[in-house]
């Protein structure tokens, strides 16, 4: 008996979406006697000027014109879908989607999950054509829901919260179609992991109040100088610092470490943030999709900086709304804010159970079993 095809397609615009989708390939490898799993990023099958437009033009949008970015972000929300620009966009997408339907046609998949909303509006002209005949799902990657996700033909959607559904049902998806799963995380975030054992991996004293910081982000300067402005004010905790694939910026933390011996524990690229974050009391992080899901499935608290106006905006509003995050404007009321929570025991008890609650550890698995349940 063959195995199952499931076909995975992201987008290469900032990490989330790519991550969603190794989620749950990560999940149907688990069952790896019953799928053929394949994932594709759909940015390497277009043209290097149209993944300008997508990947590296939008990055350097939301990273140097924050509030263009914002802009562009409700203006295309609100955008008619029969305009004369929502006709032109779709037409230069089809252009550049040919490489991609061939191998999507080549790997001849009994499903196929979208994390992305460019090919799922793709594969919806090609199921009105009658060239595609397997069913498409549509799993949001935020706390929030863009009109550029909602296409006809779709055999399902995957929301990160009822908020979610319900603009899903009020954007003209049918109830029966809408499944609240979460946003898909990598399994490891289902372990049990101990703080006693995770600690002494990375030198961190078990029993010591701990801060995880996830990178900089616009207004809040270099990770090192907010780094610093931390230690300074607050001698009673260990800090952890992710500088990820920024080279100059762990270079520069680990020159500020020696100022701070047994404090200041900077890390470059790992796939051991779940081991990081089990040994933490409290995240600081800008509020994507998948790094605030995995906070909530380890029930941490989270101080959020500098969102992106558009998603990031909204998912900061729903986790504020939630009693699991505060925000922070700068590196002076990020300062601040750690240093009256730390001081608030109550209070950071009371966020850590909140976020608890809220987590869906297994949104991977369970979008994949209702995927799968008809195959």
């Amino acid at each position: 008996m063959r195995k199952k095809k499931i076909l995975l397609l992201s987008v290469s615009a900032g990490a989330g979406h790519q991550r969603a989708a190794e989620a749950i390939r990560s999940a149907a490898l688990l069952k790896d006697s019953q799928f053929d799993v394949l994932h594709l990023d759909a940015m390497e099958f277009v043209t290097a000027g149209f993944r300008k437009i997508y990947t590296d033009f939008y990055i350097k949008l939301v990273n140097k014109a924050p509030a263009l970015w914002g802009y562009l972000y409700h203006a295309s929300n609100e955008a008619q879908s029969d305009s004369t620009t929502e006709k032109l966009r779709r037409a230069l997408e089809r252009l550049n989607a040919r490489s991609l339907l061939k191998a999507i046609e080549e790997f001849q998949a009994d499903a196929i999950i979208c994390t992305h909303f460019l090919p799922a509006e793709m594969l919806s002209r090609e199921i009105r054509k009658q060239r595609l005949h397997c069913p498409v799902w549509v799993q949001v990657t935020d706390f929030d829901l863009h009109r550029m996700w909602v296409h006809e033909h779709m055999a399902g959607y995957f929301a990160a919260s009822e908020e979610v559904a319900d603009r899903m049902l009020e954007n003209g998806i049918p109830a029966e179609k809408i499944h609240v799963t979460g946003i898909p995380i990598m399994p490891a975030f289902q372990q049990k992991l101990e703080r006693a054992s995770c600690a002494p991996e990375f030198g961190l004293q078990a029993e010591r109040t701990t801060i995880l910081l996830m990178g900089g982000g616009a207004g809040l300067g270099g990770l090192d100088q907010v780094a610093a402005r931390l230690l300074s004010q607050q001698p009673d905790f260990q800090l952890i610092a992710l500088a990820g694939k920024n080279a100059a910026a762990l270079q520069a933390l680990q020159t500020l470490a020696l100022r701070y011996p047994g404090r200041l524990f900077p890390q470059g690229f790992t796939k051991q943030v779940e081991r990081l974050m089990a040994c933490s009391d409290l995240v600081i992080t800008k509020p994507g999709g998948l790094t605030t899901s995995e906070c909530l499935a380890l029930g941490l608290p989270m101080i959020v900086n500098s969102p992106i106006p558009g998603q990031e905006e909204r998912n900061a509003d729903f986790l504020l709304e939630q009693g699991v995050a505060l925000k922070a404007y700068d590196d002076i009321s990020l300062a601040y804010r750690v240093k009256h929570l730390l001081n608030d025991t109550a209070r950071l008890s009371a966020m850590r159970s909140r976020a608890k609650a809220l987590g869906k550890p297994d949104a991977a698995a369970r979008v994949l079993a209702m995927v799968t349940a008809d195959l």
